[in-house]
């Protein structure tokens, strides 16, 4: 079973909600022990920064693409 939460203040904590469909899904019942693996959402973005090498610079891809989709789109 896996769905994603969002944290949310409560007093001096935090805590989560899970969805109606996933507690249905998984007939979860009000007082149920739960165990809960934490895994922090990744930024896919932050992980691909930098991973692609190229010798062309950003201004040169740029124009190049902007240049085969005004062939194409244009």
């Amino acid at each position: 079973m896996k769905t994603m939460v969002i944290t949310k203040k409560w007093g001096n904590s935090l805590g989560v909600i899970l969805p109606a469909e996933f507690v249905k899904q998984n007939n979860i019942q009000e007082g149920e022990e739960l165990e809960i693996i934490l895994e922090k959402k990744k930024n896919v973005l932050k992980e691909l920064f930098g991973s692609c090498k190229s010798k062309k610079t950003a201004d040169q891809v740029r124009k190049e693409f902007r240049k085969e989709f005004d062939s194409k789109w244009m």
